[in-house]
């Protein structure tokens, strides 16, 4: 299975949205205070997209004429921002700006698990998601920030801090602490709406993005509203579940990544014969997982290493893992979260583990909409539609 499938987002699975979707963005607002963190190093354009050639790129999809408002401007952004040891590095991404002189609302748009270099944004290639759904929501006319992530893009040479949500969460929000500083200089007028988007690994790092913006950066931006979809969130229910399966799970490379990312960022060193049976192994060169290993978790990992999860004894995995809930957290700004009720990849149980923890802490704004029989892929249209008309009201 090739994880980096659904990442794409490729127009031909999101022909629905363009069905009667036409939203108005009239607007007014300012930008930021010039004091804020500077973080900004380089901008280099990378095209611009006129109307006719985005009419163009979707021409097999019905009624995207009245969707394609706007020409586009894409750029690579280089900044500054902090990796797992706390020091300071390079990061990129892709901005994406509508040519239209109103104020504009920004959204940050976090993208699903890729593997190769030409799928991060900043690249913009055909196979990123900027160039597909962060090119048509820059054309509706939103400034889109569309973050690499660690690992790629200007920072290529480390590995990928896969599912890491304190890292995730500061890349994407030092990426529009960049993209805001770009657009004072360039003139560019944002209003005062942030939109936070993402699916799958997005998702997860959409959470962790609204988490950190009102726990730790208020002062500089206030969120709108967020639409994560399918994320793991509850990362320590999600690690019991896998533990206490004994079937064949399609996916369980993605989940050795998550350990092995854990078993690195959080120095825990575990020898690989102690989380593994010594019957398989793998490996992960260029952020990519090979190896000859069981998809039964009951046969791929260790007896020890298994009931160390299951009854929380595993002290120093347990704690990683906590670091990286996003679930249990009682937000300002709406959130709607969107999950296919049949997702064997990310099951369904994290979203309902999210709505009932943050409704326990009383938050009233919080919504699940469930995919009845999506799984983690069909989900997507779905997403994408609903997203859209989650957000045009508030706009």
């Amino acid at each position: 299975m090739d994880h980096s499938s659904f990442a794409l987002l490729r127009w031909s699975t999101i022909r629905v949205i363009w069905l009667g979707l036409v939203i108005g963005l009239a607007a007014c607002g300012k930008n930021n205070d010039p004091d804020l963190p500077q973080v900004l190093v380089s901008s280099t354009q990378l095209a611009e997209l006129t109307k006719a050639t985005i009419d163009g790129r979707l021409r097999d999809l019905p009624g995207s004429n009245l969707l394609t408002r706007h020409s586009v401007r894409v750029y690579r952004i280089v900044y500054r921002t902090r990796n797992t040891e706390n020091v300071e590095v390079e990061a990129s991404g892709a901005l994406l700006v509508p040519v239209v002189d109103n104020p504009k609302p920004l959204l940050s748009l976090q993208h699903a698990t890729i593997t190769q270099e030409n799928q991060a944004p900043s690249n913009f290639t055909d196979q990123s998601e900027a160039w597909t759904l962060g090119a048509a929501m820059s054309s509706i006319g939103f400034v889109v920030s569309a973050p690499d992530y660690l690992g790629f893009g200007a920072s290529r040479s480390m590995p990928h801090p896969y599912e890491h949500a304190p890292t995730l969460a500061s890349a994407s929000l030092d990426m529009l602490r960049a993209v805001r500083e770009f657009c004072r200089k360039e003139g560019i007028v944002l209003n005062e709406k942030l939109f936070l988007a993402g699916y799958s690994l997005g998702g997860s790092a959409t959470m962790a993005l609204h988490k950190t913006i009102e726990e730790q950066a208020a002062s500089e931006f206030t969120v709108t509203a967020s639409a994560p979809g399918a994320g793991a969130y509850h990362k320590t229910g999600f690690a019991r579940s896998i533990m206490g399966s004994n079937q064949v799970l399609s996916f369980i490379d993605s989940y050795l990544w998550v350990l092995d990312t854990y078993n690195r960022v959080y120095k825990i060193n575990r020898p690989a014969n102690q989380i593994i049976d010594a019957r398989f192994s793998f490996t992960i060169q260029g952020n990519q997982l090979t190896g000859n290993f069981s998809r039964n978790p009951q046969e791929l990992f260790t007896p020890a290493f298994r009931q160390g999860i299951l009854s929380g004894s595993d002290t120093p995995f347990m704690n990683a893992l906590r670091d990286n809930d996003v679930h249990d957290w009682r937000p300002k700004a709406p959130i709607r979260m969107f999950h296919g009720s049949a997702d064997d990849f990310v099951p369904i149980t994290n979203a309902r583990d999210a709505l009932a923890a943050m409704r326990a802490r009383g938050a009233t704004n919080v919504e699940l909409q469930e995919i009845p029989g999506g799984n983690h892929f069909t989900s997507v249209p779905q997403y994408i539609l609903g997203m859209y008309f989650y957000f045009a009201p508030l706009l």
